[in-house]
């Protein structure tokens, strides 16, 4: 981990099962990303919410932790989806996955690829028809989980 960095971030459910079929989960997810925001300082560049994984395009910021962020966001997320159907036992396949993107080309290859998911995915024909995408939240100016557009996401949108 490097304060200051963006990182690449996928975490995928258990037995590759399609947890996030709904949209109340999608949504479920969203709303602890956005509390976990209020608890954590961290930016949010870019995600998409598929079936079976999240992608997260994110920094934290000052002295945060990314494993920190992530704990508290999967495991909050893992015991309201296992209370509401009644389950018991891992939701996710392992921790996270991470990786810094460390130039402006991995950013922006990373940007599109997030974007692209859905439509790459067969879901929608363009990426900002499918609600549960950043690009979509930029699109709409709706700011309280994606961050504000800076010079690098204008470039990108």
């Amino acid at each position: 981990m490097r304060q200051g960095a963006v990182y690449h971030v996928i975490a995928r459910a258990n037995r590759n099962e399609f947890i996030f079929e709904s949209k109340e989960i999608r949504d479920m997810f969203l709303d602890i990303l956005s509390r976990a925001k209020k608890r954590y300082k961290f930016a949010v560049w870019n995600f998409c919410i598929m079936g079976t994984h999240v992608h997260l395009m994110m920094q934290p910021l000052g002295k945060e932790n990314l494993s920190k962020i992530m704990q508290w966001i999967l495991s909050v997320f893992a015991r309201k989806f296992n209370d509401k159907f009644n389950l018991i036992g891992h939701v996710w396949y392992d921790r996270f996955k991470s990786w810094i993107l460390n130039s402006i080309h991995q950013m922006f290859v990373t940007f599109q690829y997030i974007t692209e998911n859905p439509v790459k995915a067969g879901i929608v024909k363009k990426p900002e028809d499918y609600e549960h995408n950043g690009i979509t939240f930029i699109k709409k100016g709706m700011y309280d989980i994606i961050h504000p557009p800076g010079i690098f996401t204008s470039i990108l949108t």
